[in-house]
């Protein structure tokens, strides 16, 4: 897909991406932009062929996970992961079972009947994961979800995220402004700098 304001990007599909720049050079706008969640003045923004550009950000089949987890407090970290599917109107046992899968997959099969606040930095990052991957999505954005973390958990996600990129084969654009996190987990690192992509 290209993202606009004289920024092109391309992704190749089942790949994970990574786009590097100090604060305020444009890297979270961008990947804002592409999940729809900001307007971009020009260009446009595919998806495959799909021009999604004046999609609505639901309807774009992307999962996005946040810098700060973005959790639902008052629900079970389950029923966190579940949210996408259960406003889909998903069937009940289709629900169970996906939501099982991903327990599984981010290794918090344990920590279903849990809150976020019972849960370490870490485990809420692996959490947020699961809920962005629920729905399947065509497109797996990450906005430094490792930069609240402390060093070791770090690595351990860094690990993790991409051996979960890989075992699904889901396009993945990951912003950063951490040189090593971006050289040990992407296939291809765009630098960004002043809003530009160097």
């Amino acid at each position: 897909f290209t993202a606009p304001d004289d920024v092109g990007v391309e992704v190749a599909d089942g790949s994970l991406t990574a786009l590097l720049g100090p604060s305020g050079s444009g890297k979270s706008t961008l990947l804002r932009i592409i999940a729809g969640l900001e307007t971009p003045d020009t260009g446009r923004v595919l998806i495959g062929d799909q021009d999604v550009t004046g999609v609505a950000p639901q309807q774009r089949g992307i999962g996005f996970v946040f810098q700060h987890y973005a959790a639902f407090k008052h629900l079970s970290v389950a029923r966190n992961i579940a949210f996408g599917l259960e406003i889909r109107k998903r069937p009940k046992a289709e629900i169970k079972r996906r939501v099982q899968e991903l327990l599984e997959l981010v290794h918090l099969e344990h920590f279903g009947d849990r809150y976020p606040s019972q849960l370490s930095g870490g485990q809420r990052q692996r959490m947020a994961l699961a809920r962005a991957l629920a729905i399947s999505p065509r497109v797996l954005l990450l906005d430094e979800p490792l930069s609240a973390l402390d060093a070791k958990v770090r690595e351990q996600l860094r690990d993790e995220i991409r051996r979960i990129q890989q075992e699904l084969g889901v396009t993945t654009v990951f912003v950063t402004h951490d040189q090593e996190e971006a050289l040990s987990m992407a296939d291809r690192v765009g630098v960004m700098r002043a809003g530009q992509l160097e």
